[in-house]
């Protein structure tokens, strides 16, 4: 399936339902935690969103890995912050909202993860941002390589070409 929009990803739409669902955490959380904890969890929540965007928008595979590499590592430092709050003695009256938000930042780890799964077995590793007719010069070189690649193997072991081509 091919998205236009990093919007449309459901791994960014589950991303901003952990932005949302923590806001309001937040919003009422115990008064015990700490601003400067509030403020690195409101970070960490946001970071995955934005990464999960900015990756989509960049125009190369690799550029796009990066960036969803950092908003899975987002998503494990909110579970590992909201992971550590549970086991505060006053985290027990919203031990529930915080066990709901560990199980969503799961699941945006795991379709984070999913994703760099699926783009590390793409055949296209450069512009990934490209139309029909550069999808089709894309694969009919890599077609003309791979027949090449399996003519010269065909080839004697002493043959000039085969030869040549592994001197290069």
């Amino acid at each position: 399936m091919t998205y236009k929009s990093f919007e449309e990803l459901p791994v960014w739409q589950q991303a901003a339902e952990l932005y949302e669902r923590t806001d309001d955490f937040l919003e009422h959380a115990p008064a015990r935690m700490r601003s400067s904890f509030r403020n690195q969890l409101e970070r960490a929540v946001l970071s995955v969103s934005n990464n999960i965007a900015e990756g989509f928008e960049r125009g190369t595979t690799n550029e796009l890995l990066q960036f969803i590499y950092i908003a899975r590592g987002s998503a494990d430092e909110v579970r590992s912050m909201l992971g550590l709050a549970h086991r505060r003695p006053w985290a027990k009256q919203c031990s529930s909202e915080i066990s709901d938000l560990k199980s969503i930042a799961t699941n945006c780890s795991c379709q984070l993860r999913g994703s760099v799964d699926s783009l590390q077995n793409c055949e296209i590793k450069g512009q990934r941002h490209l139309d029909q007719a550069s999808r089709e010069r894309y694969e009919q070189k890599r077609r003309a390589i791979a027949c090449q690649k399996r003519l010269l193997e065909n080839l004697p072991p002493d043959h000039p070409l085969r030869k040549k081509e592994s001197q290069i």
